[in-house]
C-alpha cells in the first residue's frame, strides 16, 4: 500500500545519467570543454609517466610514487569522461546497468588510491625532510614497492565489497541519476530495498579513505614544519620547503573541493553543487597536476625537455 513499485536489479537494463545540463543548446559547447579538458589530462599524465621512466634521475620514491599518481588521475578521470563524451555525442543519457558498475568500482578504487598515494608521498617527503639519514633505508625500493602494493589492495577491495553489495540492491522504476557518472549516493537514492549496508560501507569507506589519509598527511606536514622552522638559513628552509610545495598544493586542492561538498551541512547539499565539485576533483585537478608537478620542478623540466629533444614526443607535433 503506497509503496514504490520495484523492480527485481536483474531486470534494470539501464540508468539514465541527466549530466551537467539537459539544455540542448549547451551540448556542444560542454562536449568541447571536457573533450579538451580530458585530452590534457591524459596527455599531461602520461607525459609525466613517460618523463619519470626515461630519466635516471628521477628513478627516486619521489617521482615512483608521482608517477603512479600521473597513472591514478588519467585512470580516474577515463573511467566517466569517456562515457560523459560518448553521451553528448549520440544525444543520449542511458548507461547500462552493468557499466554503471563498473564505473562505480573503478571510480571507488582509483579515488580511493589518490587518497592513498597522496598520503604515502607525505610520508616520503616527512622521511627525506626530518630523517634524511634514514631515508635510503625507509624508503627503499621494496619498501616503495610494498607501500604501492598495499594502497591497491586497500583501495580494491573496499570498492569491490561496495560493488558486489549494491548487485543486491532492487531499484525503484525511476532510474535517473542527476549526475555525470555513477554516484554512489544518488544510486542508493533510487532503491527500494534495505540499504542499511551499502550505506555502513559508504560510511566506512568514506572514513578509511579520507579521514585516515588526511590525518596522516597532516601529521607529515606538522612534524615538517617543525624541522623546516628550526632551521636557521632563510634559504635553507625555503630549499626544504619548496620540495613539498606541489604536493601541498594538491592536497589542499583535492581534498577542499571534497571538504567543500561532503562537510557541508545536509540542508545545503544539491545534484547541482556535487557535481560542480564532482567536476573539480575528478577532471580539474587531475588536469593541473602536471602542470603543478612540473613547472615549479627543475628536475621534471629537464627531463620533459629530454624526452621532446629525443623524438620521444609520440602523439604530439
Amino acid at each position: 500500500m503506497g509503496k514504490p513499485s520495484l523492480v527485481n536489479q536483474t531486470a534494470v537494463s539501464d540508468f539514465l545519467l541527466l549530466g551537467l545540463s539537459e539544455r540542448i543548446e549547451e551540448q556542444p559547447l560542454l562536449f568541447g570543454l571536457f573533450l579538451g579538458m580530458y585530452l590534457v589530462t591524459v596527455v599531461g599524465n602520461l607525459l609525466i609517466i613517460l618523463a619519470i621512466s626515461s630519466d635516471p634521475r628521477l628513478h627516486t620514491p619521489m617521482y615512483f610514487f608521482l608517477a603512479n599518481l600521473s597513472l591514478t588521475d588519467a585512470c580516474f578521470t577515463s573511467a566517466s569522461i569517456p562515457k560523459m563524451l560518448a553521451n553528448i555525442h549520440m544525444q543520449s543519457q542511458t548507461i547500462s546497468y552493468s557499466g554503471c558498475l563498473a564505473q562505480l568500482y573503478f571510480l571507488l578504487m582509483f579515488g580511493g588510491l589518490d587518497n592513498c598515494l597522496l598520503a604515502v608521498m607525505a610520508y616520503d617527503r616527512y622521511i627525506a625532510i626530518c630523517q634524511p639519514l634514514h631515508y635510503s633505508t625507509a624508503m627503499s625500493p621494496q619498501l616503495c614497492a610494498l607501500m604501492l602494493g598495499m594502497c591497491w589492495v586497500l583501495t580494491n577491495c573496499p570498492a569491490l565489497m561496495h560493488t558486489l553489495l549494491l548487485t543486491r540492491v532492487a531499484f525503484c522504476a525511476q532510474t535517473a541519476i542527476p549526475h555525470f557518472y555513477c554516484d554512489p549516493s544518488a544510486l542508493l537514492k533510487l532503491a527500494c530495498s534495505d540499504t542499511r549496508i551499502n550505506e555502513l560501507v559508504i560510511i566506512s569507506m568514506g572514513l578509511l579513505f579520507l579521514t585516515v589519509p588526511l590525518m596522516l598527511i597532516v601529521f607529515s606536514y606538522v612534524r615538517i614544519s617543525w624541522a623546516v622552522f628550526g632551521i636557521s638559513s632563510p634559504g635553507g628552509r625555503w630549499k626544504a620547503f619548496s620540495t613539498c610545495g606541489s604536493h601541498l598544493t594538491v592536497v589542499l586542492l583535492f581534498y577542499g573541493s571534497l571538504m567543500g561538498v561532503y562537510l557541508l551541512p545536509p540542508s545545503t547539499h544539491s545534484s547541482e553543487r556535487e557535481s560542480r565539485a564532482a567536476v573539480l576533483y575528478m577532471v580539474i585537478i587531475p588536469m593541473l597536476n602536471p602542470f603543478i608537478y612540473s613547472l615549479r620542478n627543475r628536475d621534471m623540466k629537464e627531463a620533459l625537455g629530454k624526452l621532446f629533444g629525443s623524438g620521444k614526443t609520440f602523439f604530439l607535433p
